[in-house]
């Protein structure tokens, strides 16, 4: 039996966080402003550091519902994670050059 990738481990966890917060308010397949709060805050937290801003928070809903259905979907979601991917590695590789 193969083991799973890197890569594999992280496409399954990137999945299992999502739904871990969607469908605990409206639609399971989508996170509402109030999960996707959540999810930023006890997933992303080191990275953007607590939440507690509205306004940044309701820009943040803003730029990712692409579609403006008022919901974040998966692809939404992904697209965030996808940039704060590449906004690290740029980082880590301004701290290697040091």
């Amino acid at each position: 039996m193969s083991q799973t990738s890197q890569v594999q481990s992280a496409m399954a966890l990137l999945i299992s966080a999502f739904h871990k917060y969607s469908g605990k308010e409206g639609d399971k397949y989508t996170l509402t402003k109030g999960e996707l709060k959540d999810l930023l805050t006890n997933e992303l937290g080191d990275i953007l550091g607590k939440t507690t801003d509205q306004k940044a928070l309701d820009k943040i809903f803003k730029d990712l519902d692409a579609n403006a259905d008022g919901t974040v979907d998966f692809q939404e979601y992904v697209t965030l994670v996808a940039c704060l991917t590449m906004v690290c590695n740029d980082f880590f590789k301004d701290q290697k050059k040091k």
